[in-house]
């Protein structure tokens, strides 16, 4: 959802290159908001799989 966010605001302005100055100040903050949400889901991952492998299982 978030992706077809960013690629609309990028069609609306006619500019999909982050460098360029004119690039929207809102495809620019859903890109971190992306970013940050799929860094979150690895951390979590990583560590529901370590405690996954800690945790005895039930026999």
């Amino acid at each position: 959802m978030i992706d077809a966010d960013i690629l609309e605001e990028e069609r609306k302005a006619g500019i999909s290159d982050p460098q360029n100055l004119a690039y929207p100040m809102l495809a620019q903050n859903l890109r971190a908001r992306r970013d940050n949400i799929r860094v979150s889901i690895a951390i979590l991952e990583s560590r529901l799989e370590k405690q996954s492998t800690e945790w005895p299982r039930a026999a």
